[in-house]
């Protein structure tokens, strides 16, 4: 039987205790934990000061996670992040130093600001759970969750990130400006006090492997694989787009869609599960045409024409058929 009331009393109390601090950002606080539950990493694309390096820090306080936050400069170095190797005089040897990376929760703050090198070094960071120096490989300590962030209006000065790199984020999450009421909540929460001073953990970390490998077993049926592939070729073949999502996309959908599944404690992933995440998991993956550019199309507007378009699959037609596979793997 998978236990996926763990993760959702799990899930719950993370964002609960988040929220003490960020207000009014519920829907970003579960795609961050659907990415920690599916060992994904995020980009986060918004303008300086709505509060994404406070909610990286909420996350590592209460998931009790080693925080490190890198800011992200042209002259950062690949050693800068990933650490160095010393030689020790006494004992005539060389000891390596590891550097911020080194954590469990990263906050790369403005990623595009680093050069090619330094965020090739992230990548295999991100990708493989581990670093290279010297010719020595260096695991890195898990969970392992990325946080990136890039400001989207300030572009002088910046190296763009390479599509390869871009297509290594399980999602793109933008948090945007609190409502009036929200923004309102804001300054009387952080009136006296910073209530990130009072945050406890709520989880150990150690706890975490445990849940990420039960959001791995949660069911899919056939008809929801299916859709999943329908709904990533068909950003490949609409003539409004000049690069699809890749079969990294299609597994980013799948495994996003198994730990939101278990994240409302549910066995199964329903069609839905999927809809919700086509957005967040695969925009950032798309390329629009030159055409779509100049008519003023987002990516965003073609994507939420393809989710609309690709048949959803009705639950009735194969509701049996996943309860007996349910059964029979329990």
């Amino acid at each position: 039987m998978v236990d996926v009331n763990r993760v959702r009393e799990t899930a719950q109390r993370v964002k609960g205790n988040v929220a003490r601090v960020i207000v009014g950002k519920d829907e970003t606080i579960e795609l961050l934990l659907v990415a920690l539950f599916c060992e994904g990493h995020i980009l986060l694309e918004d303008v300086p000061g709505i509060g994404k390096t406070m909610l990286a820090k909420s996350l590592a306080k209460s998931l009790d996670c080693a925080f490190q936050r890198i800011q992200f400069t042209p002259d950062l170095l690949p050693s800068d992040i990933t650490g160095v190797s010393v030689f020790n005089q006494k004992s005539g040897e060389f000891e390596y130093r590891a550097g911020p990376l080194h954590a469990q929760i990263i906050l790369a703050d403005e990623i595009n600001r680093a050069g090619p090198r330094t965020q090739a070094a992230l990548l295999e960071a991100m990708e493989e759970r581990q670093v290279t120096v010297d010719g020595i490989t260096h695991a890195l300590p898990r969970p392992f969750l990325v946080l990136a962030t890039q400001n989207p209006v300030e572009l002088e000065g910046t190296f763009p990130l390479p599509e390869a790199q871009v297509d290594r984020f399980l999602m793109r999450v933008a948090l945007g400006y609190p409502n009036e009421d929200d923004e309102r909540a804001i300054l009387r929460r952080f009136r006296e006090t910073n209530p990130l001073d009072e945050l406890v953990p709520v989880v150990r970390a150690d706890e975490i492997l445990a849940l990420q490998k039960i959001a791995r077993q949660v069911f899919v049926h056939p008809a929801v694989e299916e859709y999943i592939v329908r709904v990533t070729r068909a950003t490949r073949e609409d003539k409004a787009i000049q690069l699809g999502a890749s079969p990294r996309g299609s597994l980013a959908l799948y495994h996003a869609a198994q730990a939101l599944a278990a994240m409302h404690g549910r066995e199964y992933v329903l069609p839905d599960d999927v809809k919700c995440l086509i957005q967040p998991a695969l925009e950032h993956r798309i390329i629009a045409t030159s055409q779509s550019r100049v008519r003023g199309r987002a990516v965003s507007e073609i994507l939420k024409e393809i989710a609309n378009r690709v048949p959803v699959p009705v639950e009735e037609s194969w509701s049996v058929e996943r309860q007996s596979t349910v059964d029979s793997q329990q």
